[in-house]
């Protein structure tokens, strides 16, 4: 039942960017039309419309090429199959899943600029891991606005998860290596830590992160174990911008990608695991606490061209 509702979130997520790939492309392959430079620039531009991106619509232009060349694509009903199939093998297959510990607490880092959607995308992780019946704290280490120490209050209660928290001002990385030792002492299973809503260039603030980082590693040498990076999926091809420019402050693992319901942008997701080096492991599919869906590329494409 999750997954059958899970699934129709995200279809209704990709509503927009469903809707500029299969009918703006469909109108394209209109029967008897040939492929030629006006054609292909067409298909470009509706890709990028959905922010496919550069690199993987030139892949995906290429093959269309082809398949037009050896008579792979004759009429208007395969188009739709043909989109999946390549799509499929464009992008580059990795380890999706979010990376646990053996020994607990598996230890989350999670980043990202102001506005991206991140305290919401803690609040939704917190509750799919309690949803699997595991002992989840929240590090309250965004510590220079009163109101986010207060807004990831509201969402610890209101998904039953215990907040460690510290005075607003307090120093980052203290409140991170208290709710660590808490979490081991109390044997959670997972410790999220908050971080603040940091512009991406803005130097001291990405080195606070990178400090952060440190603290954690120096109580438990292999954590944190996932650095998950929170991208607003209606930023588009800046998302990219900013995963490039936090990678350079902390070894980023993987990707949140939020706001996915409200974007006509949705092909982001196939330009970031197409691009980069860090595979998208969830997706944010609305405003409420259970809009979570862990990303994989088959049922992603499959909710994106159906």
């Amino acid at each position: 039942m999750f997954w059958k509702k899970s699934l129709d979130k995200l279809k209704n997520a990709l509503e927009k960017t469903r809707k500029i790939l299969t009918t703006d492309v469909k109108d394209l392959f209109k029967i008897g039309r040939k492929i030629d430079d006006a054609f292909l620039e067409k298909l470009e531009e509706t890709f990028i419309m959905a922010d496919v991106g550069v690199s993987t619509t030139q892949k995906f232009l290429a093959k269309v090429k082809a398949a037009y060349k050896n008579k792979e694509i004759t009429d208007q009903e395969e188009i739709r199959e043909f989109l999946k199939k390549t799509l499929k093998e464009i992008l580059v297959q990795k380890e999706n899943s979010l990376n646990v510990s053996k020994d607990i607490p598996t230890v989350i880092l999670v980043v990202g600029v102001n506005g991206c959607g991140k305290t919401t995308s803690i609040a939704k992780l917190a509750y799919y891991l309690s949803e699997q019946k595991k002992k989840v704290f929240l590090a309250a280490s965004d510590t220079f606005r009163a109101a986010a120490i207060e807004q990831l209050d509201k969402w610890a209660q209101r998904v039953n998860v215990t907040l460690i928290r510290q005075a607003s001002g307090s120093d980052p990385a203290a409140v991170a290596f208290d709710a660590l030792e808490a979490a081991i002492a109390r044997k959670a299973d997972f410790l999220i830590v908050d971080t603040a809503g940091r512009l991406h260039n803005q130097k001291n603030l990405m080195e606070e992160l990178s400090k952060i980082h440190r603290v954690i590693k120096k109580k438990l040498p292999e954590a944190p174990h996932e650095v998950l990076l929170v991208l607003d999926a209606t930023t588009g091809q800046n998302a990219l911008a900013q995963a490039k420019m936090f990678k350079e402050a902390v070894e980023v693992t993987g990707i949140f990608l939020s706001k996915l319901d409200g974007s006509a942008k949705g092909g982001v997701v196939l330009a970031i695991q197409n691009q980069i080096e860090i595979p998208v492991k969830f997706v944010g599919l609305g405003e409420q606490y259970e809009d979570i869906e862990p990303f994989q590329v088959e049922r992603f494409i499959d909710a994106l061209m159906n």
